[in-house]
């Protein structure tokens, strides 16, 4: 078996493990599958939330991976990871000094684990279209879409799933423009506050 066919077998367990954890992202594999897409073709990204990087990040490296960049925030960081035909990896933990003392990501890894996705990100063509369908069908988002209209990046996360009381999955949308494949770091962090709210 080829080291592509490896990884794409790799990344949809960890996304299937996530979907069937995760009602909004059945909602959209189904619908993706109902006429023939499939969820693969149109993810953006997946989260691992973690206590160490570069640790967590060689069973994706061992598959063709590779380190693309690093992003900062106020209490934690991450670092995004590429393979071509695939979703990007983005791996982010808690700062190990006093920075990262506010940071919900390792009470979420001590609950959770590093082994299964915190979210996985849908590209859509128009996030204001994409969540009025899911909206209907029950998808509930929280906060409001970060990135300004017709900006080269606009997300939403929907509403965490709860298991056991504690805040669990989410499920992102994500707008791009102008080929732009980065993240943003004010928006990440945006991101990530939205879903502390609930």
């Amino acid at each position: 078996m080829s080291q592509a066919t490896n990884l794409e077998r790799l990344i949809g367990e960890y996304v299937e493990d996530y979907v069937s954890k995760n009602q909004a992202a059945r909602i959209v594999r189904d619908a993706l599958e109902e006429i023939g897409i499939g969820l693969f073709p149109v993810l953006d990204h997946f989260t691992l939330r973690t206590l160490s990087i570069d640790e967590r990040a060689k069973e994706f490296l061992s598959h063709g991976y590779v380190f693309s960049e690093a992003l900062e925030y106020d209490d934690w960081w991450a670092k995004v990871y590429r393979a071509p035909g695939c979703p990007a990896l983005f791996v982010d933990q808690a700062y190990e000094d006093v920075r990262g003392a506010t940071s919900i990501i390792p009470g979420w890894v001590s609950h959770f684990s590093d082994r299964t996705l915190h979210h996985i990100a849908i590209l859509v063509e128009d996030i204001e279209a994409a969540m009025q369908r899911l909206s209907v069908k029950g998808v509930v988002f929280a906060g409001t879409i970060v990135g300004e209209r017709g900006g080269d990046l606009r997300q939403i996360f929907s509403v965490p799933e709860q298991v056991d009381g504690q805040a669990y999955s989410v499920l992102e949308l994500t707008e791009r423009h102008r080929g732009f494949q980065g993240f943003s770091p004010p928006q990440a962090n945006s991101l990530m506050q939205s879903t502390m709210k609930e």
